[in-house]
Parts: structure tokens; sequence; C-alpha cells
């Protein structure tokens, strides 16, 4: 893996990699302090139209993976419980109010080989709110589950497949 990160935070010394427990880490050369290096989390809300269509965010110009599609997602903030950090999420990229529900899924995300993140994606119901793209958002739009969009990530691709076969599952 490619070294991020070069002087320790507690103390300012050099990092220098050392074997503990079997894995190779980072480690304060000066005070020991170990540089442990963690996925971020990012949440997403799985969220239905009266039609049964899925709510989707088209990526804007000025962010990664631009003009891709994806279920409305964004990180959770260092400070933040999770379903208020997916709630301001949402409402930054598409304007509505929601009210997170049950986890449907989580899953690792190692699309991006310089940050591994968890995602977690809840169902989630509106509360309110006007649907318009704002923030990390171009477009904005209620798909069939079954679209073929050009996705941004893989394991949107996975939710949006164990979505189907939930809804097969409980029609048969």
């Amino acid at each position: 893996m490619e070294q991020r990160f070069f002087f320790c935070p507690a103390c300012g010394a050099a990092l220098g990699r050392r074997c503990l427990d079997g894995r190779e880490r980072l480690v304060c050369n000066d005070c020991g302090r170990i540089q442990y290096e963690n996925p971020i989390v990012g949440v997403a809300a799985i969220v239905f139209n009266e039609e049964g269509r899925i709510l989707m965010v088209r990526r804007s110009p000025n962010i990664s993976y631009q003009g891709l599609w994806c279920i409305p997602c964004g990180y959770l903030e260092y400070d933040e419980d999770v379903r208020n950090g997916l709630a301001r999420e949402i409402k930054e990229e598409t304007g509505l109010v929601i009210k997170p529900k049950e986890v449907f899924a989580v899953y690792s995300n190692f699309h991006n080989p310089r940050q591994h993140t968890v995602g977690i994606w809840f169902l989630a119901d509106v509360e309110g709110g006007t649907l318009e793209a704002g923030d990390d958002a171009s477009e904005i739009g209620w798909f069939e589950l079954e679209a073929p969009l050009p996705l941004a990530f893989p394991t949107d691709r996975l939710v949006l497949s164990d979505l189907l076969h939930k809804m097969r599952d409980n029609k048969a």
C-alpha cells in the first residue's frame, strides 16, 4: 500500500514502518504512536417514490466520478451521528428531508485505491423538502431498478442488485 502519512500527528517526528500483530504499521520513530489507517464512513439513502422508482443523483462536474450516477450519498463528519449525517447529506444533494429507517446494506468500497471507505445504505422515507439537485449533484431523478445507468460506484451496483432480489423474493 502506498504510504500516505509521513509525520506523527502527536509529536511531528517521522513515521517508520514496523511489523506489529502480523501487519505492517506506521509507527512514530520518537514517541511510538501507531498511525492507523482506518476507512472513512460513507452513508447513502435508498428512497423510493410512489411508483416504486429509486432516487438517483448524477455527480456534478466539480467532483470525482463526474457525470456518473449514484444512490444519494456522502461522507460522515467526525462528530456526527450516522443518521443525522445521512439526513444532512441527502438534504444537501437532493433538497429532501428524509427519515432514515433500517440499514439495508453495508459494503467495503475498494474502487478508489487511495481511500478505503465503508458504505452504509439506509432505507429512508421522504418527510418534506423540495426535490432539486444541489451540492454534488448536477441532476436528480427517479429510475426503475432495472434501468442501466452509468454508475459511479461498483457497490451501488451491488445494492441495486440486492434490492431487485429482495423485491422479487417478496413477490414470490
